[in-house]
């Protein structure tokens, strides 16, 4: 049970914390062609734009995000991978792995998140879970951790399957996770990387390779971003950062798009466009972000907001801010945001600093904002009254006081019957 009570309404003055993007006309609304759409503040996970984003998706290449993700999370950049037959038999975009090739894992990283080889991908799952499989596993559970719950995978490159899907919040969800790792951040906004494969190859596999070059050309070892957001390209936007794109003639033109500009940073998905509306939709829904919206700090981290009773308290708890709550507005609007505090049903002593105590709950317009939990500023000590040996104490004072009195009295009695003697 929570006790609930309003603690006081303010109408908030539009101090920013961050940049302030341009002005723009409010009405103006993205109208993505793709089917399913999203616009994410990266930072607050607030949701500026959507569209069809619960609806079931085919993610195509936007798989190889999680992919990444579990490897970072998993195993070590310098890790040596062997490819397996298997890895270098898949279909779709590859990029030529060999079967035996042995490569660390950091180069297999950015040969997916650049080139979107499949090749690599299988490759990476084999020996993060043993078998991908075990790694499909491994994403539905690490998808299910970060809210994802309308996803399904059962690969790691996003080749289609029927059991294969996501959704727009879904993706965004496990985009903005996944940039929140350094190493993940470095390698989707880079645009070009080389791999020295052949330094690893065992001579039997070198002499195998030089016939094929001998055919084909040179082994690839340059690979270029299929993002055309980054860099200063005829479709580049100003600030993109990330993350990856993906096709199949089943899922369309698809793209987890990322965006940052001062202290602000945006996340756009687009799932089924059709080719250079892609880039459109996803520079369409981050402009929107950035010209339309300003983001608000509503609650400091570490701010008094009120005290409350402790059953058995020596003294009355006082609560604070466990962290800080920032909101995107539309450009120009005052909102009036209103502040409510509910305190949990269990505040009984003793209690330590940092004990979370409640929530502070802001709304505005009957629709919830956000909330931040509440704890306690210092510790709250148990009344020494309030324990059952106390009083168990004070009663077997008054006993031996009683029977100390009782001894006495006998003591003077007699006392008193010898001296008439």
């Amino acid at each position: 049970m929570i006790k609930k009570f309003v603690a006081w309404p303010v109408i908030l003055l539009m101090i920013l914390v961050c940049a302030v993007p341009a002005f723009a006309d409010p009405d103006t609304v993205p109208q993505p062609m793709g089917e399913a759409a999203l616009l994410m503040d990266s930072d607050t996970g607030q949701i500026l734009y959507k569209k069809n984003v619960d609806q079931r998706m085919y993610p195509a290449s936007t798989t190889k995000i999680m992919t990444t993700l579990l490897a970072l999370e998993n195993s070590s950049l310098d890790d040596m991978v062997t490819v397996s037959k298997r890895a270098v038999e898949i279909g779709g975009s590859r990029v030529g792995l060999q079967p035996g090739e042995q490569l660390p894992l950091k180069h297999l990283l950015y040969i997916l998140m650049l080139s979107s080889a499949n090749d690599a991908g299988i490759a990476i799952a084999e020996h993060v879970g043993g078998s991908v499989e075990n790694f499909a596993d491994m994403m539905n559970k690490r998808a299910r951790e970060l809210g994802a719950r309308n996803t399904n995978f059962v690969n790691p490159h996003g080749m289609p399957d029927d059991n294969h899907y996501t959704t727009a919040r879904d993706l965004a969800l496990i985009g903005r996770h996944a940039m929140q790792n350094t190493t993940f951040r470095r390698i989707v906004r880079t645009l070009n990387y080389k791999a020295e494969r052949k330094k690893n190859m065992s001579e039997e596999l070198l002499q195998q390779v030089e016939k094929l070059e001998n055919i084909y050309g040179p082994v690839q070892e340059d690979f270029y971003n299929h993002n055309k957001l980054l860099g200063s390209g005829y479709y580049g936007y100003n600030g993109a950062n990330g993350i990856k794109t993906g096709y199949t003639v089943d899922a369309g033109q698809c793209i987890v798009a990322s965006a940052k500009r001062g202290n602000r940073e945006m996340i756009a998905v687009v799932l089924k466009s059709q080719g250079a509306n892609l880039w459109a939709d996803a520079a369409m829904l981050l402009d929107y972000g950035f010209d339309n919206f300003s983001l608000v700090e509503l609650v400091k981290p570490r701010e008094m907001i009120t005290d409350a009773i402790v059953r058995h308290g020596a003294k009355n708890a006082v609560l604070e801010t466990a962290g800080y709550l920032c909101y995107n507005f539309p450009v120009g609007e005052t909102p009036q945001v209103t502040r409510s505090v509910e305190l949990a049903d269990d505040l009984d002593a003793p209690l330590k600093e940092g004990d979370k105590l409640g929530e502070l709950v802001l709304t505005a317009g009957g629709r919830e904002l956000g909330r931040v939990p509440l704890q306690a500023v210092y510790p709250v000590a148990r009344k020494i009254n309030s324990y059952w040996w106390f009083w168990a104490g004070i009663g077997l004072a008054a006993m031996s006081l009683l029977l100390l009195m009782k001894t006495w009295l006998s003591h003077r009695r007699s006392r008193r019957r010898i001296r008439r003697w």
